[in-house]
């Protein structure tokens, strides 16, 4: 397997396409990592969530991280990873535009929403969700490919040779 560097455009150029990744964020020394829905625009990831761990923590530490990847198989992937800052867009009128914004950008990926804005049932009680919407502000960006090595390819399909004594 060969490993290729991705350059800046291949890496916006994966962000613009998926829309699932992970993200982890941290407090106290403890780091937290959770699959999230996302679209990419402008040096930004737009997401929404429920209220909990997630927006809790990034609350007290904006500084994130975000992976998302393409896997084909063992010696076909591509993956991305972001280093960024959380801003958060409380559900007032002075931020109604960025919300207006994160909304158009997110509503274009089917199922969008889940799993930040289903309901959640917890010993029986259902809860009330009010999405918090957010973004990702790109500080780094890097992304790496692998693809077959013609080499070991062709080492495979070669007969064994063997020795006799």
């Amino acid at each position: 397997m060969l490993i290729f560097e991705l350059t800046k455009k291949e890496c916006v150029e994966m962000l613009t396409r998926l829309r699932f990744g992970r993200l982890g964020c941290s407090r106290d020394n403890q780091p937290y990592i959770v699959p999230f829905n996302f679209a990419y625009h402008e040096r930004y990831l737009y997401s929404v969530a429920a209220l909990g761990q997630k927006i809790e923590w990034m609350r007290t530490n904006p500084l994130v991280c975000v992976e998302a990847d393409e896997i084909v198989d063992h010696n076909h992937w591509t993956s991305v990873v972001v280093q960024g800052r959380y801003e958060e867009w409380p559900d007032t009128p002075e931020w109604s535009a960025e919300r207006e914004l994160a909304f158009s950008l997110l509503q274009r990926r089917v199922m969008w929403w889940e799993p930040a804005c289903v309901k959640a049932t917890h010993l029986g009680a259902v809860e009330q969700v009010i999405p918090m919407y957010y973004r990702i502000h790109i500080d780094r960006v890097t992304g790496r490919r692998a693809n077959p090595d013609p080499a070991e390819a062709v080492a495979l399909l070669e007969p064994a040779t063997t020795s006799r004594s």
